[in-house]
């Protein structure tokens, strides 16, 4: 991949957006703790999100490189059963509130680098 052609701004842009609609849903979970039945949902990873979203690369030749990931071993994805209350409620709120510490602790950190660059880009603008 051509680092010259990685869009850094829109990649931090759908981060930022994915993070902000985790923030909901979690912020549903943690709402309806006490809700009879309520089941917590939570979003894909967004490398899966991602994945989704951009096109795959084709080898058309055995001598070409082998894209990222490709052989690596399946990653197991699949949940443990969630505990339920007798009500039928499965949120954790420690579960959920770990959860919500995560994703604000990554919201920041895709600011900070978005401002980073942008400190760069005007360093080099402004000579």
């Amino acid at each position: 991949m051509d680092p010259k052609q990685v869009d850094l701004f829109g990649l931090a842009e759908k981060r930022l957006a994915w993070l902000d609609r985790r923030q909901q849903v979690l912020a549903a979970n943690i709402a309806n703790a006490d809700t009879p039945g309520w089941q917590p949902k939570d979003l894909k990873p967004f490398a899966e999100t991602l994945a989704d979203s951009t096109p795959t690369l084709e080898r058309t030749n055995p001598l070409h490189l082998a894209a990222f990931g490709e052989g690596a071993p399946p990653i197991d994805r699949s949940l443990k059963p969630e505990e339920k209350a007798p009500d039928g409620n499965a949120v954790a709120i420690d579960r959920e509130l770990a959860k919500v510490a995560e994703t604000s602790d990554t919201h920041a950190f895709v600011v900070n680098l978005y401002q980073t660059y942008m400190g760069l880009f005007r360093t080099v603008l402004t000579g």
